[in-house]
């Protein structure tokens, strides 16, 4: 697993109660909007769909099935499950970005307790398929080849090719009815010509059950995940009864390393996409001036970027404190930050390893001397964050504060990310298909009509599917598969644009001011207590105060240069 997996091993073995950390909670509208995508089954939850939920950085992909296999096509559900488990569970994943806002760990719960519903589903139906459809296999496969050119010739465009299709199979039907009394044959081929023809509608019929329970059932959970409750994710095969039980094991172990590098404290610089899991830099203000010494001083007290970063770093924790009892802000997730700088088109990212790094978090050692000396050229960079989940998760604002030493100047930066709320086709409940048909008498005013959940073409592609559902890759050479963005994380790949959201915006940009205020009344006592001029940097900070005030969002990591 490499160098990096091999020095985060260990981590789930620790002793000691399990707390959550500051800011975790109330995160559960993104959390639920992503798990919601697991149990999306139907007509509704076609895989093209995920495509408008991408954002302009992260793009998704979907590989098309076969051209004579297009029944074997996945559902959104189905691909969303399959890619997610593969991808935040495999053994030899890449490295995974934070998913701040939201909590990966239970999407993926969720992604493997709608695998296993799916899989109760499809063993019942391999056993129809069996005795309807394999003992009787040359029916079967007049059948399927039936529906098959039917979803190609309703692929087409005009309604006509769809009629075509439909009219062919309803006189193949009645044909072969017809046959069913005029058999050339008599004794043991007479009998299996006839189950030839009966048995596959038969089983048909048994799995039309089958499919709808499991239909409604997955459409409960869908739709009570996005009202706010829901059944919890029941996950069995990750409990393991004994030691013996090395897959058990080994899938806690994996969800277990799935939430310790959410927590980790690095985190990559993309360019133009901006800190990936936090957004782009809407805004920056900085505050740079010499330093010099008091009137009367011969030097200042020598002093360094640490400890102007602690001061920063306690006065920020008691943000949330007030002179005045209005509510104001909650209480911050404050957290020193190691940023690794990235490719705008990097396909992957490596998370720092070695003596340095211990359960994916950098050792505070690592973090002070990072903070001090690599402030020019190459390596990484320190940041202190101040974080604020809001809306349940569905807004993520974020501070980040650096504080540079080059010669004689000294510059405090601050810039201000937000990330917007997961994108709206993650929060639209389940719905049933309707269609307008004219009444029998007054046959000029029409009526809805609410189709069944599962039809007939959705219930010949589970049949199917589930004798190959055993073995994933098959399923995906015959009929394509979703493949996530990358670099992936849960949530900033689908999240959408806070902007557009009146409320979101003016939280966001309200924050800048007075974490500004903050970080500039912490670094002016510092700056006191070692004997420096803060003159200058006091009329520096009133103008940069000055100009905060009504501060603009804008796409500050595109430099038009």
């Amino acid at each position: 697993m490499g160098a990096a997996a091999v020095a985060d091993d260990g981590f789930d073995f620790r002793p000691g109660a399990q707390v959550p950390l500051a800011g975790a909670g109330g995160q559960t509208a993104a959390t639920n909007a992503l798990a919601s995508a697991a149990y999306r089954d139907g007509w509704d939850a076609g895989l093209d769909t995920i495509l408008k939920a991408d954002n302009e950085y992260h793009k998704s992909t979907i590989k098309p099935p076969k051209a004579w296999a297009s029944i074997f096509k996945p559902n959104l559900g189905e691909a969303f499950c399959r890619a997610v488990e593969a991808r935040m569970l495999g053994g030899a994943r890449k490295p995974l970005i934070q998913s701040f806002g939201a909590d990966p760990q239970t999407v993926v719960e969720h992604c493997l307790a709608a695998s296993r519903i799916r899989r109760e589903r499809d063993r019942k139906l391999r056993w129809i398929t069996f005795l309807c459809g394999v003992v009787f296999l040359p029916g079967m496969l007049l059948w399927l080849g039936l529906f098959q050119l039917r979803k190609l010739l309703a692929g087409k465009e005009g309604k006509s090719a769809s009629w075509m299709g439909t009219a062919m199979l309803v006189g193949v039907a009645l044909a072969a009815l017809v046959l069913m009394f005029r058999l050339p044959y008599t004794g043991f081929w007479a009998y299996y010509l006839r189950g030839m023809i009966i048995a596959p509608a038969l089983g048909w019929f048994l799995a039309r059950r089958i499919c709808t329970a499991t239909a409604v059932d997955l459409r409960s959970r869908w739709d009570g995940l996005l009202s706010g409750g829901g059944i919890a994710a029941k996950i069995p095969e990750a409990v393991p009864g004994n030691p013996g039980e090395k897959a058990a094991e080994e899938l806690r172990h994996q969800l277990a390393k799935l939430t310790a590098e959410d927590r980790s404290n690095s985190v990559f610089y993309a360019g133009p996409k901006g800190v990936l899991g936090m957004g782009t830099r809407w805004g920056n203000w900085q505050l740079a001036e010499e330093l010099v010494p008091k009137d009367g001083s011969a030097e200042i007290h020598p002093f360094r970027s640490w400890d102007v970063v602690r001061a920063i770093h306690d006065r920020l924790t008691q943000i949330h404190r007030g002179p005045l009892h209005t509510g104001g802000f909650p209480v911050p997730d404050v957290k020193h930050w190691i940023v690794t700088p990235v490719g705008e088109g990097a396909a992957e990212v490596t998370r720092p390893s070695g003596d340095v790094v211990d359960t994916f978090q950098i050792k505070p050692h690592e973090i002070i001397r990072i903070c001090n000396e690599q402030q020019f050229g190459a390596g990484n960079r320190h940041y202190l964050g101040i974080q604020w989940p809001l809306w349940d998760g569905q807004l993520v604002i974020t501070m980040m504060v650096t504080v540079t030493v080059l010669h004689e100047t000294l510059r405090i930066e601050v810039t201000g990310h937000a990330l917007g709320p997961v994108h709206g086709l993650f929060t639209t409940k389940s719905e049933a298909q309707k269609i307008e048909v004219p009444k029998s008498v007054r046959f000029w005013e029409t009526v809805e009509r609410v189709l069944p959940v599962c039809d007939t073409s959705e219930v010949v592609r589970l049949m199917v599917r589930a004798p190959l559902t055993w073995y994933p890759p098959i399923l995906e050479w015959l009929g394509g598969k979703l493949v996530l963005p990358e670099p992936f994380g849960a949530r900033h790949v689908w999240a959408g644009s806070m902007w557009r959201h009146r409320f979101m915006a003016d939280d966001a940009m309200r924050a800048a001011t007075p974490v500004l205020r903050v970080v500039h009344a912490a670094a002016m006592r510092v700056l006191e207590e070692n004997g420096c001029d803060t003159d200058r940097f006091t009329n520096r900070s009133m103008i940069v105060s000055g100009m905060v005030q009504e501060p603009s969002p804008r796409k500050a990591d595109v430099y038009d240069a």
